[in-house]
C-alpha cells in the first residue's frame, strides 16, 4: 500500500514543465560530441513539388499516371547573431494522425540565416510511417555545430498521409535525391538560405525506411525478385533501382560525401544481394540494435559485411529494438492510448531497455564525428572512430595529471563507464 501511494504522490509532482516535449535534451553522462555547437538555430518550412512523378498509389495495372509529387521539409540553419535559442513545433507529430502534439527545441522559427559562412547539407529521411520532426533532436544538434539539415515528410508515408507501401519502396531514394537537388542551389526560393549552403558537400541520414532508401541512393541496387512482391510497389517499377541497370547506375549522386543508415530496413525481405550491396559506395555508417526484430539485426550486419566498395563503420546498441537512437522520446500524449490504435504511441518511439534522450545523444556524438570528418575534413575527429570494438573492452587509465596514459583504451569522448553496452565495428573498403 505504501508503494501504491507512493507512485501516486509522484503522479502528482508532475508540472507543466516536466511535461514537456523536449527534442534538445541532453544528459549529464553523454558523449563529448553530443552537446549543441556554437550556433544558435534558426528553422524554416518549406512546401517543395517533384514534378512528373509516378502517383504510385493510383496506379493500375494499365496505367501509371504521372504527377507533381508535393513534399514538406523542415529547414534547420545556423541563424545570425543575437538570436536567442528557443522555439515549438506544432503539428501532427505523434503516431496517431488525428492527436495535434507541440514539441519543445532550441530552434528559433523563421530566424534570419547567418550572415556569413559555407555549411554543408545533410538531408534527414524518416521512417514508415513518421514525419519530418521524429529526428529532429538531430537536425537541430547538428545545424548548431555548422550544418544546414533538411528533413522530409515523405508523401504517403507519414502518420498524417500513409498509404500504399510501394510508393515508399519506389520514392525514397528519389525524394532524398529530389531535395539534396533542391538545395544545391535554392537561390529561387530562398536567397539568403541559398547564400550559406554548400550544395556541394552533402550527407544523408535515413531511418529504417529512409535507411533504406538511402541505401539504394548510394549504390545498392536492389533484387529482381523485390521488383516482383505483390505486396510492394506495382507494375515491376521498382527495377528503376535494379542492380546492375542503366536507371540505378545514374542513381549515386556525386554531391553526397556520406551517408548514415540506422535500422536500414529491406535485407531482412531480400532487397539486396551481395552484388547489390557491393555496388555501395560511399563513407558508410550503420547504427542498430542488437535485437531488433523489423529490420532484423543479422541482415543489418550482413549489410555491414556486404557493403565491400567502402569503408563502414556499425554501432550496436546492445538489447536495444528497432527504435535503436533514432526517434525522439515520446511525446507525453503518446502515453496514453488513442482512438482507431490497438497499441499505445509510445511505443512508436520508445525501446524496453535504451533511455531514448541516452540513445540520442549517442546518435548525435557520432553523427558529428562521421560528418565532420567526411562533410568538412576534420581529421580530428577521426579518432572517435578509431574504437575498442566492444565498450567493456576499454580501459580507464589517467595519470596524476588528469590525462589519458598509454594504457587508456576507453571510447573517445565517453566518460568512464558511459559506454556500457555498445559495440563499435569498422571494415574497411575490399574487406
Amino acid at each position: 500500500m505504501k508503494h501504491v501511494l507512493a507512485a501516486a504522490a509522484l503522479g502528482l509532482m508532475v508540472t507543466p514543465a516536466m511535461a514537456e516535449n523536449r527534442i534538445d535534451t541532453i544528459r549529464p553522462d553523454a558523449p563529448a560530441l553530443a552537446a549543441y555547437g556554437e550556433h544558435v538555430v534558426g528553422v524554416r518550412t518549406f512546401e517543395l513539388s517533384n514534378p512528373g512523378q509516378i502517383d504510385i498509389v493510383n496506379t493500375t495495372a494499365e496505367n501509371a499516371p504521372t504527377y507533381d509529387r508535393p513534399l514538406t521539409v523542415e529547414v534547420w540553419y545556423p541563424a545570425a547573431q543575437g538570436v536567442e535559442a528557443g522555439g515549438t513545433y506544432e503539428g501532427v507529430n505523434l503516431r496517431a494522425a488525428s492527436v495535434q502534439v507541440a514539441l519543445e527545441g532550441q530552434a528559433v522559427r523563421d530566424a534570419a540565416p547567418a550572415a556569413s559562412g559555407s555549411f554543408p547539407l545533410i538531408v534527414i529521411s524518416h521512417g514508415y510511417p513518421g514525419n519530418r520532426h521524429l529526428m529532429a533532436h538531430l537536425g537541430e544538434n547538428l545545424a548548431s555545430k555548422g550544418y544546414v539539415t533538411v528533413s522530409i515528410d515523405h508523401t504517403d508515408s507519414t502518420y498524417a498521409d500513409q498509404n500504399a507501401f510501394g510508393s515508399t519502396l519506389l520514392n525514397r531514394p528519389l525524394d532524398q535525391d529530389f531535395v539534396v537537388e533542391t538545395f544545391a542551389d535554392f537561390s529561387g526560393t530562398s536567397p539568403e538560405l541559398a547564400a550559406i549552403i554548400d550544395g556541394d558537400t552533402v550527407g544523408i541520414l535515413g531511418y529504417s525506411m529512409g535507411g533504406y532508401g538511402a541505401l539504394i541512393y548510394g549504390g545498392a541496387g536492389v533484387t529482381q525478385a523485390s521488383t516482383e512482391y505483390p505486396w510492394g510497389t506495382p507494375n515491376g517499377l521498382l527495377a528503376r533501382h535494379l542492380e546492375g541497370s542503366e536507371s540505378h547506375a545514374t542513381m549515386p549522386n556525386e554531391r553526397v560525401k556520406a551517408i548514415i543508415a540506422i535500422a536500414p530496413w529491406g535485407k531482412n525481405t531480400g532487397f539486396w544481394s551481395a552484388e547489390g550491396l557491393a555496388g555501395f559506395e560511399k563513407p558508410l555508417m550503420l547504427m542498430a540494435g542488437s535485437v531488433d526484430d523489423v529490420s532484423i539485426y543479422s541482415a543489418l550486419r550482413s549489410i555491414f559485411t556486404e557493403t565491400t566498395g567502402t569503408k563502414r563503420h556499425l554501432l550496436t546498441f546492445e538489447n536495444a529494438n528497432h527504435n535503436a537512437a533514432a526517434p525522439m522520446p515520446s511525446p507525453i500524449e503518446g502515453y496514453q492510448m488513442v482512438e482507431g490504435m490497438d497499441f499505445a504511441p509510445f511505443e512508436h518511439y520508445a525501446d524496453a531497455v535504451w533511455d531514448n534522450v541516452r540513445m540520442n545523444n549517442i546518435a548525435q556524438h557520432f553523427a558529428t564525428a562521421f560528418m565532420d570528418l567526411h562533410l568538412k575534413g576534420d581529421d580530428s575527429k577521426a579518432a572517435f572512430l578509431e574504437l575498442v570494438p566492444n565498450a567493456k573492452d576499454g580501459v580507464t587509465a589517467m595519470g596524476e595529471d588528469g590525462k589519458p596514459t598509454e594504457e587508456h583504451t576507453y571510447w573517445e569522448g565517453f566518460p568512464a563507464r558511459t559506454a556500457t553496452g555498445l559495440m563499435f565495428e569498422t571494415l574497411d573498403a575490399g574487406k
